[in-house]
């Protein structure tokens, strides 16, 4: 997996590639979660690149998504596709998480 930070005014933007596993998703929760300590309270999960993902890497999204909520702070998904937007559907995450089509899109939402 690839991991990518971009800050903007409004938000942390974090770019996924590759596989969010059992063997990433540890690597990718750590860096959100130091984005959180650093006081970020809007992050932008930018999915486009994301090819896989597993229920470890489902896990770390949810975690993340809790720790901005403790701090009044939102998880925004973006760019979902293919195989990882059927994984949300059939867990049923896609009612819970804020969806995106584009990270643009996600930016705007207030």
């Amino acid at each position: 997996m690839e991991l990518a930070v971009q800050q903007t005014p409004s938000a942390q933007i974090i770019a996924l590639r590759g596989r969010l596993d059992t063997l990433t998703a540890p690597s990718y929760e750590a860096r959100a979660l130091a984005l959180i300590d650093d006081g970020a309270t809007r992050i932008v999960l930018d999915l486009a690149g994301l090819t896989y993902i597993s229920s470890a890497g489902l896990r770390s999204l949810i975690v993340t998504a809790k720790a901005l909520q403790q701090q009044g702070g939102v998880l925004l998904l973006a760019s979902l596709t293919g195989n990882v937007r059927d994984v949300f559907e059939m867990a049923g995450l896609d009612a819970i998480f804020k969806t995106y089509d584009s990270v643009a899109t996600a930016l705007d939402a207030t």
